[in-house]
């Protein structure tokens, strides 16, 4: 898409929030017993007894995303399956290892929360909720609805399909808020493009068929398993530290950089455009962090004063709402390392303002964050959304 003169673009994109949204069919009893415990080793010994224990079992790891970025003194949340925890939970408290029970049993807890509305009440188009869970049908159907009733304000457009075949819709931002002088001023000035779900297959999977699925549905020819990492796929230091090889690992980088179809498209678009865009940002869930380049390094990017500040300044109005605290900085040191990351791949392909947020909350609900906390959620992201928007205005240098 041209960007017909103006000095800069915004591209907010959405690359995991399949694990912030909230299936309401399928799924029935898959989930009975299982449990989610936290556990936080306090020596070498203990760490090297979960990341065994963890390998071995093969458990659902919610947070880090792999036993290999287990460290002491690391928050390591993870799901057990009824049958796993009969062993898992006794050989822990044999090691004398501590650990917290976060969710008793996972099915009750996505029960509780799919119960409180009905899923017709949230397929009105007109009248379209932003404070519950929707699926990938009436995400898109809400996009087409906007784009034919509101087409002076946005314009829809696909940059690629995914292995499934689902189009890969984008939102282009085209005229000015009239009640909201600072939002006025960002749209004046620049386009946001915005793609409200990157990983369409497999959030359409995690509504039918398995409700924690993260990695996209490609087929691997070789095992059974299905998917790549859509965040360890870029061509960034691809397949190094952090990610894996195996396909049947949550962090599977994938056969080669860039061979999902979703990747290779947003990829394209992207490079076409690196010039005009000045900032990317990802969104993803959870731990509550504002997260910069490097991911896949220990090192200081070369603009590291003027994103800094950009991120302080961010997480203090984003504070500011309802008193949320996130943690900032380097992704390598705040949270781990981890390669072939989308955040990485636009900066070292000129973008000079590139984030990844890690949105609520800090695991007591996980990826079960209930639809209570969207609307605020939304509302103290919105801030500090706006305030990197004015702080790349200033043009920092």
């Amino acid at each position: 898409m041209p960007l017909r003169g103006r000095p800069a673009a915004l591209l907010p994109l959405c690359l995991l929030c399949l694990q912030a949204a909230l299936p309401l069919r399928g799924h029935r009893g898959r989930y009975a017993g299982d449990k989610v415990i936290r556990v936080v080793p306090e020596s070498e010994r203990e760490t090297q007894i979960l990341r065994a224990a963890f390998n071995r079992l093969k458990v659902d790891l919610w947070q880090p995303s792999s036993p290999f970025h287990i460290v002491e003194g690391m928050v390591t949340d993870v799901r057990v399956p009824q049958n796993t925890s009969r062993s898992l939970l006794p050989y822990l408290q044999q090691a004398n290892i501590q650990y917290t029970i976060l969710i008793s049993d996972l099915q009750k807890a996505i029960e509780n929360q799919t119960g409180l509305r009905s899923y017709r009440n949230r397929r009105s188009l007109s009248g379209y909720n932003y404070e519950v869970y929707h699926s990938l049908e009436e995400i898109q159907g809400w996009m087409h609805h906007l784009n034919k009733t509101h087409s002076d304000l946005v314009h829809m457009f696909s940059v690629g399909t995914s292995y499934e075949g689902r189009p890969l819709f984008v939102l282009k931002a085209l005229q000015t808020y009239q009640t909201d002088p600072a939002m006025r001023k960002m749209l004046t000035q620049l386009y946001f493009y915005i793609m409200p779900v990157f990983n369409v297959d497999g959030y359409h999977f995690s509504w039918t068929n398995d409700r924690f699925w993260r990695k996209t549905r490609s087929k691997n020819t070789r095992f059974p398993c299905h998917g790549v990492d859509a965040n360890r796929n870029w061509k960034v230091k691809w397949c190094d530290e952090g990610a894996s090889f195996h396909p049947c690992d949550d962090t599977y980088c994938g056969p080669f950089p860039e061979s999902e179809p979703e990747v290779k498209a947003v990829a394209h678009f992207l490079r076409k455009h690196r010039k005009q865009i000045k900032a990317y940002l990802s969104f993803h869930a959870y731990a509550q962090m504002l997260l910069y380049p490097y991911s896949y390094k220990y090192a200081t990017i070369p603009n590291f004063s003027c994103v800094e500040s950009a991120a302080y300044n961010a997480v203090n109005a984003l504070q500011s709402a309802y008193g949320i605290r996130y943690r900032y900085g380097p992704a390598s040191s705040t949270l781990y390392v981890s390669s072939g990351s989308s955040m990485d791949w636009a900066y070292k392909n000129g973008i000079p303002y590139a984030f990844a947020f890690e949105l609520r909350d800090t695991g007591h609900f996980g990826f079960l964050l209930p639809e209570t906390l969207i609307k605020p959620t939304c509302t103290e992201t919105m801030l500090a959304v706006k305030n990197i928007t004015l702080h790349l205005l200033k043009k920092c240098h």
